[in-house]
């Protein structure tokens, strides 16, 4: 289950927030090695490291990286602090977080009784690689600017029913599910977005870790965000990474459906963002893949607001004929595309997906960019929930 190297540290390539990338020698050569310094200490020249390569080994397109495990010889210090919350829990790398929800959190009173997200629009995807596309749509021409001062102040007071207040945009939150990465410090694009003004925050819940807040649960993390970290708009994704096996129920992209029951239950307005592809050569996810017609056609029981992009040609047809049967369930909105491929170009962090950038599979990009868009554009004081009965 797991291959086990040891390793020396022969350079420190790179690093941002939470994460350090490295050059490793071991008895089979070189390797890419990526640690977390908060877990295992930071790795210098020359220590040694102990390794697991199964990622490396196994080719993985999403973090084909060795993961440094302990530096055996330089441990770290023991953890101080409060937090009782463990993740990764019985694992050989369990961490203990303060949790936002758990009794020892400054804000236990503030979530204690929280029920409701006022409104707040929820943008719900499947890939992590749809989060800097969405808001590419939300911000359009118009992005906030980098943070000044301290880039790790999460608080804010959010706008009433969802809203960003006049003069500003909104302020956005992410919330990290646990299907693909398990550290939110494995995305350098969290890093970036961050740094750049363009993420308020991010939330990391069930057994996903590393956010600049920690939560139990997807609804303790959305309540989080807004009653904490004072979102107007949240996204919702697994973190980096994806598991499918081919089969209709058989991926982790399945809790984009009950993101949208988390968000809808808790008063929220759910937009679902659709993963659709032309560049993708696995014809089931071809035009509309499925995993959106699953999760939001067959998990989804409460309704949202479907973004469906008004992409042209055949193509477009195709799509728009694929997402029909989701208006059963939902709300169907179609969205213009206009503009957002000039969007898409400002981002701030490189765009892919399975490995194909905006030129290579610029559908997929726009439909992400699409929800942002319609998010935006949903007015204050509009009844939660929305969509169609």
């Amino acid at each position: 289950m797991i291959r086990w190297r040891k390793g020396v540290v022969a350079r420190v390539r790179r690093e941002w927030p939470g994460a350090v990338e490295l050059d490793v020698t071991t008895e089979e050569g070189g390797a890419r090695a990526l640690a977390y310094p908060a877990l295992v200490g930071r790795p210098e020249p020359g220590d040694t490291v102990l390794l697991n390569t199964t990622a490396l080994a196994m080719g993985l397109g999403t973090g084909g990286y060795a993961m440094v495990v302990a530096l055996p010889d330089r441990l770290p210090q023991d953890p101080s602090g409060p937090g009782h919350l463990v993740k990764a829990r019985y694992t050989p790398l369990q961490a203990t977080v303060l949790g936002v929800d758990e009794q020892d959190s400054p804000f236990h009173d503030v979530l204690r009784d929280a029920d409701s997200l006022d409104g707040m629009p929820v943008i719900v995807a499947d890939l992590h690689s749809a989060l800097p596309a969405i808001l590419c749509g939300l911000y359009g021409s118009h992005p906030p600017q980098p943070p000044s001062g301290d880039a790790r102040d999460t608080g804010g007071e959010p706008s009433p029913e969802g809203a960003a207040a006049p003069g500003r945009p909104p302020r956005v939150v992410y919330v990290m599910l646990d299907g693909g990465a398990l550290p939110a410090w494995f995305s350098m694009s969290c890093a970036r977005l961050r740094e750049s003004g363009w993420l308020a925050g991010t939330v990391t819940v069930g057994q996903a870790f590393g956010g600049d807040m920690e939560a139990v649960t997807l609804h303790t993390g959305l309540l989080a965000a807004r009653h904490v970290m004072g979102a107007d708009i949240a996204v919702v994704t697994q973190g980096p990474g994806n598991l499918g096996t081919g089969t209709r129920w058989g991926f982790s992209g399945v809790s984009a459906g009950e993101a949208v029951n988390a968000a809808a239950v808790l008063g929220g307005r759910p937009v679902a963002a659709l993963r659709v592809s032309e560049g993708d050569l696995r014809e089931r996810h071809i035009g509309v893949s499925h995993h959106s017609l699953t999760a939001y056609g067959r998990v989804a029981l409460a309704p949202a607001q479907v973004a469906v992009p008004e992409l042209p040609g055949e193509f477009g047809e195709r799509v728009a004929r694929q997402a029909e049967p989701l208006s059963a369930r939902h709300e169907l909105v179609r969205v213009p595309v206009d503009g957002l491929r000039e969007a898409l170009a400002g981002c701030p962090v490189r765009l892919s997906t399975m490995g194909r950038g905006l030129d290579e599979d610029l559908p997929y990009f726009l439909a992400s960019a699409a929800a942002g868009r319609h998010a935006a554009s949903l007015p204050a004081g509009e009844d939660a929930g929305s969509g169609a009965s």
